[in-house]
């Protein structure tokens, strides 16, 4: 095991899925399944359908070498309904030895984490716990098409697979390397961004608003997404963080419908929207302990953009206690017996309601593969793209790079370190790494 997760810290393995976590600190003692998140949680998003359908032997290969170097006996590659059928796969077929497909119901958000494993398995990680406490071993499509990638040809993760969708003529799935400006990926394919829309970088649920003009892709980018200024979608990720947790303590009637639609909540945890709107902030400021359970949201939404009758947005609350217990370095990690709410079964979103309750249900068309693009004169490689330090610059400015050469090696603790996309220049920018190809 020791091996592996050598090769992943050396050739920069993540968390592609967005999370962007080092793969080599999920491999542990004591996993009996590895579990393959394939099923593209938020809308609009066909990546990891693309990848399987273009390069399903590549990601069984990556597959593989964890199972052989760790022991594990199993895996699932777990994809919705949808995906299954564009696929031609059932639930249960065997893939390769030891790998099968697990089918999930087309609802959101199936792709958290927790939410996964127990649809997956029937499996609950207690509130607090890391998946590993139930056995399970989590990875991303792509992440295991890095690792196979890493192992068969000694090749650092340099290139991006992701989508460009939302309100564009044809959505399309491209491969990119790392650092790639969004602006030369627009002009590329002809993309214009009109007035009225904005851009995201992720899914329409849990993305970020970007500046085009200076954005670039990082290994956590899945999608960019163009989407109209007056959906849902956007008009949550334009709302001004403290005037939305004002209103929210004013406004809320304590209907509880949050609670009640709260995936975390139908899953029991102790996670209580309501309540958490109830809490006063400057009360939670001094006695933090107050909301623990904040830190138990999976930032999905389903309480601001579909559950509240009111416009108010409770994510904008518990997302203030999560800085607030951050800070004071406190999270949530209390026993107990902790049992899933009968009524989940019904409680689950189905996702064209979701899509239609953050305006973009018109968007969603089926991207094919649009082919790799590497012909790029400039990238900007962020140190910090993943979770944990950031990287350590091992290179000068003016100094000639081949892509694959190491540009930034791992810092103390965890960490992971960048390799070059492009052969280039460097040039070393304001926490980036700047390659400007030479013509």
């Amino acid at each position: 095991m020791q091996n592996l997760k050598n090769l992943m810290r050396e050739f920069g393995v993540l968390g592609a899925g967005g999370a962007g976590f080092p793969s080599y600190a999920k491999l542990a003692e004591g996993a009996d399944l590895l579990l393959i998140n394939g099923s593209e949680c938020e809308p609009l998003l066909y990546t990891d359908y693309i990848l399987l359908k273009n390069e399903m032997s590549m990601v069984l290969t990556g597959i593989s070498e964890v199972l052989s170097h760790t022991g594990i006996p199993k895996a699932l590659v777990a994809i919705k309904d949808h995906t299954a059928k564009r696929l031609g796969v059932e639930d249960g077929e065997r893939l390769a030895d030891k790998i099968y497909i697990k089918t999930l119901p087309d609802v959101y958000p199936i792709g958290d984490e927790i939410g996964l494993i127990y649809e997956a398995t029937g499996r609950l990680v207690k509130p607090g716990k890391l998946p590993i406490t139930q056995g399970i071993i989590v990875y991303n499509v792509e992440t295991m098409y890095n690792l196979a990638r890493a192992v068969r040809f000694s090749e650092p993760v340099t290139e991006k697979w992701l989508t460009i969708g939302g309100a564009v003529k044809t959505p399309t799935v491209i491969k990119v390397p790392v650092g790639t400006k969004v602006a030369d990926i627009f002009k590329r394919l002809g993309i214009e961004v009109k007035q009225g829309y904005s851009v995201i970088d992720g899914g329409p649920s849990m993305g970020k608003l970007i500046n085009v003009s200076t954005y670039s892709v990082s290994k956590t980018t899945k999608g960019i997404l163009i989407l109209p200024d007056d959906s849902q979608s956007i008009l949550s990720k334009r709302m001004n963080p403290k005037m939305a947790v004002a209103r929210a303590e004013t406004a809320c009637c304590q209907c509880t419908r949050c609670t009640d639609m709260c995936p975390r909540n139908l899953l029991g945890y102790p996670l209580e929207p309501h309540k958490m709107v109830r809490t006063a902030m400057g009360v939670a400021e001094v006695m933090p302990e107050m909301v623990l359970s904040a830190t138990l949201c999976c930032g999905c939404g389903v309480c601001e953009s579909l559950a509240c009758n009111q416009g108010i947005s409770p994510r904008a609350v518990i997302d203030n206690y999560k800085s607030i217990l951050s800070k004071n370095k406190l999270r949530f990690d209390v026993p107990g017996d902790y049992k899933v709410q009968p009524e989940r079964e019904y409680r689950m979103i189905p996702y064209e309601r979701w899509m239609s309750a953050l305006g973009v249900a018109k968007f969603d068309k089926l991207a094919d593969f649009g082919g790799e693009m590497d012909d790029f004169g400039r990238v900007e490689i962020a140190l910090s793209s993943h979770i944990g330090a950031p990287s350590v610059i091992a290179v000068k400015d003016g100094d000639m790079v081949t892509k694959g050469q190491l540009i930034a090696s791992p810092a103390e603790g965890l960490s992971l370190p960048q390799h070059a996309s492009i052969d280039g220049r460097v040039t070393l920018g304001n926490n980036k790494i700047i390659i400007d190809k030479v013509r």
